[in-house]
């Protein structure tokens, strides 16, 4: 299923046959090692920033929709760059594009880290946070496609396993993190972000693989399309990605946490932070048990029983009427969410040919990024006019029927096999 257009040819230093059932065998790799260990920075500084730039906007103007902006000013690039950011990583070496688009993320947080030294106009913020934004939607598609490169294709999913355990560190971490250093001033969270983004950089720069292009093809409708053809003909890859939209999209409680907190739970602020913890800690616990056992044997049944799983944990939290109950099921989300997302991403590299996993992750990364913003609104806009309680369920039930249309639609995802087959 390749296209003729574009010839590509990947190096690497790691033997093709070595065995993947050693968890620790794929950190020996030196390339992987030093690229896990720059994203690790860069996410860990990443989650710091997401806790201050709302709250340094809102301190600032004391608008609600001076805060809204701050979503909207991200999306945008999104949607405008994500099919050209597709393109760029199949065509131009992907490596370099992770550098270059790493030092464009640290200028726009230097840029941030000015405006907040300065004291100038809120929006020089937005206009950072839309080449942050930018420089973000170019990264996913090249780095997603340049993982496969750098480990034997058997150690591929102990490597997405690795690198999405270590993201989770990140997400329970960061905030904790970034609340404390923000208390000092959020100039030093910005200026923490520009020195993250630049460490990155320079450990991608070290990296020895190199993804080459023998022939280049011209950026057009073509050539997004045949990454839209490929998708739609490939069941598996198809069926993932859409149970993931629609589980992110309708079984996503946590914009309603604060309502939870304050209407149903009646807890006080620690405990709707440890709330907000608990889906990543289900996650980051999901992930030291995935790591250190063989990969899954029946993936696809895995994926529809881990997505069907974090409905039924979504409604169990839309009843729930203690804290402590509702943070287990908020972990039970975490646990079967990291399951998904680790099949998912293993299945839509392995699946997808080197000389289109730019443009195939581009749309995997615009269906994740949309899925969450428009899920944030569904679940909002439904509790507005019925409930909270309303919403969130009826969220988990759209789940579990998607998973159900899902396993009858796409026999072949139903029926997928050994994960790094």
């Amino acid at each position: 299923m390749s296209d003729p257009g574009i010839e590509t040819r990947e190096t690497s230093d790691a033997p093709l046959l070595e065995n993947g059932n050693d968890p620790y065998g794929v950190l020996k790799n030196r390339d992987f090692l030093l690229y896990l260990i720059g994203r690790f920075v860069a996410s860990f500084s990443q989650q710091m920033l997401g806790v201050t730039v709302g709250w340094d906007i809102y301190q600032r103007t004391h608008s609600k929709l001076a805060i809204a902006w701050v979503g909207l000013v991200q999306v945008v690039p999104m949607f405008t760059f994500t099919f050209p950011a597709g393109h760029v990583a199949d065509n131009y070496n992907r490596k370099h594009v992770l550098v270059v688009m790493q030092i464009v993320l640290g200028a726009a947080c230097a840029g941030l880290a000015v405006v907040s030294h300065q004291k100038a106009d809120v929006k020089w913020m937005y206009v950072c946070l839309f080449f942050f934004g930018m420089a973000r939607t170019y990264l996913w598609p090249a780095s997603a496609s340049f993982m496969p490169q750098l480990v034997p294709r058997r150690q591929f999913a102990r490597a997405v396993t690795w690198n999405a355990g270590l993201f989770q560190v990140s997400a329970v971490l960061g905030p904790a993190a970034g609340g404390f250093v923000m208390g000092q001033s959020p100039f030093w969270v910005y200026l923490i972000n520009f020195i993250g983004a630049l460490l990155c950089a320079l450990l991608i720069g070290l990296v020895r693989v190199h993804h080459k292009v023998i022939t280049k093809e011209k950026m057009s409708l073509k050539s997004i399309e045949v990454g839209l053809k490929f998708v739609y003909r490939t069941k598996v890859v198809l069926g993932s990605i859409t149970l993931d939209l629609f589980a992110v999209l309708l079984g996503g409680a946590t914009a309603l946490f604060p309502v939870y907190a304050d209407d149903i739970l009646h807890i006080s602020t620690i405990k709707l932070g440890w709330l907000q913890a608990a889906l990543p800690i289900g996650s980051l616990l999901m992930s030291v048990i995935l790591v250190h056992r063989p990969p899954l044997q029946k993936a696809g049944r895995t994926l529809l029983w881990a997505v069907a799983g974090f409905g039924l944990a979504t409604i169990g939290f839309g009843f729930a009427k203690t804290f402590w109950f509702a943070f287990f099921m908020m972990f039970l989300c975490g646990v079967t969410d990291y399951i998904s997302v680790v099949v998912r991403h293993t299945l839509v590299q392995l699946r997808t040919p080197d000389e289109m996993r730019g443009r195939v992750s581009a749309i995997n990364s615009l269906f994740i990024g949309t899925s969450n913003q428009m899920g944030d609104f569904e679940s909002g806009t439904v509790a507005h006019f019925t409930s909270p309680v309303f919403a969130v369920v009826s969220g988990g039930v759209g789940t579990i029927f998607v998973v159900i249309m899902a396993a009858i639609l796409w026999p072949e995802l139903r029926n997928y096999g050994r994960l790094d087959a």
